[in-house]
C-alpha cells in the first residue's frame, strides 16, 4: 500500500476510534459515516464497515449484534485517552493562533506552542484527503480600514505586562507618551489588556491616581513586574469600561447626532447602523452615539458624502477641520469627480 494511502487510512481510523462511545448500545456504521463526513472525510458506509472490523481485531471493540444495524463501542474498562486532536479542534487552533497571540500571557503561549504545532501537522497530514483542511485557505478576517503594519512591541516588555496583569502586580515602566520624545518612569496598576486593530493597550491607573487610562504597548521601552499588589478601583469592569467608549477615545457623553447623507452612505448605514435607535428619513439620519475621536475620524473620512447638522458644537468642529484641510488643496479645480454625489448643504 502506498505511504500516502496508508497515512489517509490511519488518519481516518484514528478519528473513527475517537467517535466510538464507551457505553450504551453503540453507534452504527451509518452514524459514524455521517459524523466522519461532517469532519471532511470522503467516506462510504461500506468503507467504514471494513474499518470497524479491522479495528475490532486490533482494539477488541464491542459489536452489538443483537439487532441490526450493529452498534459499535469501546469494550468495558478500555483506556480511552487517545493522544491526538480531532479535525475540528485542529482547524480551530489554526484559525485562532494569530488572533490570540497578543492576548495570551507569554508564558502560556510557550505552553500552547506544542498544540499549535500539532494542529499544523494535523492539517498538513490531512491536506490531500479532507475537505475541511481547505477551509484554512478560504477564510480571512479583513479590517475595514486603511491597512497599517502592526506596531512593534518589545517582547520583554510584553512578557512583563502579561506577568503583572496575570498576577495582579504593579508594573514599573519606561513609557514614551504620544506627545513626548523621551521616556518617563511610571508605576502602573494593570487592570486589563485590549487589542484594538494592530495596537494593544494596557488599561491601568498610575501611581496613586484613580483615573483609568490607556497605555499603548508599543510605547513601553522597558517594563518590569514588581512584588507590590495592584490597587484596583472598586467595581472596575473591563466590559463596562469598553462600553463607555474608552477605546474610541472619548468620554461617556452621549449626543443626538444628526447627519445628511448621500444615497450610498444611507444604504451602508441602513445595513450597519450607528446605534440601536438610528432613524433614516430620506437623506436625514439621526442616532444617539458617544462623542468620540473615533466618531469624528469616521465623519471626516466620509468627505462630501456626509454633512453634520447637529449638535452645533460637533458641526463647528468638523467644519473647521475640513476648512483647514481644503486650504491644502486650494489650487485644485473645484469640480466633483465622476460618479460622486455631493450632499446639498442646508
Amino acid at each position: 500500500m502506498p505511504a500516502q494511502t496508508t497515512r489517509r487510512t490511519l488518519s481516518r481510523q484514528w478519528e473513527l476510534l475517537k467517535l466510538l462511545p464507551a457505553r450504551g448500545a453503540g453507534k452504527t456504521a451509518a452514524e459514524l459515516t455521517r459524523e466522519l463526513s461532517a469532519q471532511g472525510f470522503a467516506v462510504s458506509k461500506r468503507q467504514i464497515e471494513r474499518d470497524l472490523w479491522d479495528l475490532y481485531e486490533a482494539f477488541h471493540l464491542e459489536c452489538n449484534g443483537d439487532s441490526t444495524p450493529y452498534g459499535w463501542k469501546w469494550p468495558k474498562g478500555a483506556n480511552l485517552d487517545l493522544p491526538a486532536m480531532g479535525v475540528a479542534e485542529a482547524l480551530s487552533v489554526c484559525l485562532m493562533q494569530d488572533a490570540i497571540k497578543a492576548m495570551v500571557p507569554a508564558a502560556l503561549l510557550d505552553v500552547l506552542e506544542p498544540r499549535f504545532a500539532l494542529a499544523r501537522q494535523k492539517m498538513t497530514a490531512l491536506a490531500a484527503d479532507n475537505q475541511v483542511v481547505s477551509w484554512l485557505q478560504k477564510v480571512r478576517n479583513v479590517l475595514p480600514t486603511q491597512p497599517l503594519l502592526p506596531a512593534a512591541v518589545r517582547e520583554e516588555a510584553q512578557a512583563a505586562v502579561h506577568e503583572a496583569l496575570l498576577m495582579d502586580r504593579q508594573l514599573q515602566v519606561s513609557y514614551v507618551a504620544s506627545d513626548e520624545r523621551e521616556p518617563m518612569e511610571m508605576r502602573l496598576h494593570p487592570l486589563g489588556l485590549v487589542n484594538r486593530g494592530h495596537i494593544s493597550y494596557l488599561i491601568a491607573t498610575a501611581w496613586d491616581y484613580v483615573d483609568i487610562r490607556l497605555y499603548a504597548m508599543h510605547r513601553m521601552v522597558q517594563a518590569q513586574a514588581t512584588n507590590d499588589k495592584v490597587q484596583r478601583p472598586d467595581n472596575f469592569d473591563i466590559d463596562a469600561y469598553i462600553a463607555q467608549g474608552a477605546l474610541h477615545f472619548g468620554g461617556e457623553h452621549m449626543i443626538e447626532l444628526r447627519l445628511k447623507v448621500n444615497d450610498y452612505l444611507a444604504r451602508v448605514l441602513s445595513e450597519t447602523p450607528l446605534s440601536q435607535d438610528q432613524q433614516i428619513d430620506g437623506e436625514v439620519l439621526t442616532a444617539t452615539v458617544r462623542d468620540t475621536w473615533q466618531l469624528r475620524w469616521w465623519i471626516l473620512s466620509q468627505g462630501a458624502g456626509v454633512e453634520v447638522c447637529g449638535p452645533d458644537e460637533l458641526r463647528m468642529a468638523i467644519g473647521q477641520e475640513l476648512n483647514r484641510a481644503s486650504e491644502l488643496y486650494y489650487s485644485l479645480p473645484r469640480s466633483p469627480e465622476k460618479g460622486t454625489s455631493p450632499v446639498r448643504t442646508i
